[in-house]
């Protein structure tokens, strides 16, 4: 007997991402992977931050991008549930955003960016 199955990759926000899977199953184990990295909203937040990076650190900062499927135990490591997400270890305290880091300013705010860009603007003039 075959089933309907449908498998769908959602945002956190109840988007739809990808779908995976629309067919007729019959009852059993399947496998499935799914690799991120290629998807449009996992390319813009790569190519945002790149820009974020270079028009308020000039090169003073490094993106390390996980494969979770290659090293999962570093999504549990940082506490990832969502992707994509960004993780800024230093300085502390930690902060996380789940975004695709298209809002520039919300992720200068989640960074705390906004304040030393500021004060820097405000020591030239």
């Amino acid at each position: 007997m075959l089933s309907e199955i449908e498998i769908i990759i959602r945002d956190i926000l109840s988007q739809i991402i990808s779908r995976l899977l629309k067919n007729k199953l019959s009852a059993g184990e399947y496998q499935i992977n799914w690799n991120a990295k290629q998807t449009p909203r996992a390319i813009t937040a790569f190519n945002n931050l790149k820009a974020i990076g270079e028009a308020q650190l000039k090169g003073k900062y490094w993106i390390e991008v996980i494969d979770l499927l290659k090293t999962p135990q570093l999504g549990r490591d940082h506490q990832i549930l969502a992707i994509p997400t960004l993780v800024r270890k230093f300085p502390v305290p930690v902060r996380r955003i789940i975004s695709d880091l298209s809002n520039t300013e919300g992720v200068r705010v989640g960074l705390d960016l906004k304040e030393q860009f500021e004060l820097k603007n405000k020591s030239k003039s």
